[in-house]
């Protein structure tokens, strides 16, 4: 299926401000990036490198008043995720070196506080994509969902205490329970399709079966296109925007995600 995606951010600075933005998808495996706009007013010089998990980041520094960032893309994507159930465990030393940073405990997803949880929650499981999945059960059917209250970033272990959260929030303890398993886990944000209420997504991916599949406790299936931004450990990692000094105030945001008519090749 082809997505049009767009995100509108409206700041007000107090004083000319840095910032760091993470908005740019790139195309991989999963997703073909035809078409991109990028719109900053007013317009200021723009750096661009490639973080240590290969996302497009920029670097600037807005004016002091009103600043905005338009971005926009026609993305190809399936219209719903792999599954793979019965895709086996791999051996740690047996793993690609670049999913090794994605084993260990992280800011938000303590996964050496959930060693014995997660081997309760999947004892008798075949080992690999099977116990995620279980995973991914227990945070549907234990923590209540609450779009619009994440405002306050809470890691894996304040959330299984509360009880209630965002989409950040329940990736970060499905994440710290697969890690607590030795199956390689990194957080995804990015455009999810018929998202309600619409707003940019997360979710995440474990490394089974010698590919990453994704894992999204917010969704009854993972039906609908999905647009990977950014990947990293946990929320510290994928942040759309950071800005540096003076506190900054967000004005708008706006997210759409709208499927466009097929195309030929």
């Amino acid at each position: 299926m082809w997505l049009n995606v767009s995100c509108l951010l409206e700041f007000q600075n107090p004083v000319p401000t840095p910032f760091m933005m993470m908005l740019r998808p790139r195309s991989g495996q999963q997703q073909w990036i035809i078409r991109e706009e990028y719109v900053l007013s007013p317009r200021v010089p723009v750096h661009e490198f490639t973080d240590m998990f290969g996302n497009l980041c920029q670097r600037l520094v807005a004016p002091a008043g009103n600043f905005s960032v338009q971005t926009s893309a026609e993305v190809e994507t399936a219209d719903s995720s792999d599954t793979a159930p019965g895709a086996p465990f791999i051996q740690v030393q047996q793993l690609p070196n670049e999913t090794l940073p994605f084993l260990h405990p992280s800011r938000y997803c303590e996964s050496d506080r959930f060693t014995e949880m997660a081997a309760s929650l999947v004892r008798g499981l075949y080992s690999g994509y099977d116990q995620c999945a279980t995973i991914v059960e227990y945070i549907r059917n234990t923590i209540q969902l609450t779009p619009g209250a994440g405002q306050q970033i809470i890691s894996a272990s304040e959330l299984n205490q509360l009880g209630r959260g965002v989409c950040r929030d329940m990736a970060h303890l499905g994440i710290a329970c697969a890690r607590a398993l030795s199956i390689p886990a990194r957080m995804v944000v990015g455009y999810l399709e018929g998202l309600e209420p619409m707003d940019l997504h997360a979710w995440f991916e474990v490394y089974v079966g010698n590919r990453w599949y994704t894992f999204d406790p917010t969704q009854p299936d993972l039906k609908g296109g999905r647009i990977a931004i950014a990947f990293g450990r946990d929320a510290a990692d994928v942040a759309i925007f950071t800005q540096f000094g003076n506190p900054v105030e967000l004005l708008n945001m706006n997210v759409k995600v709208e499927r466009m008519p097929e195309r030929g090749h």
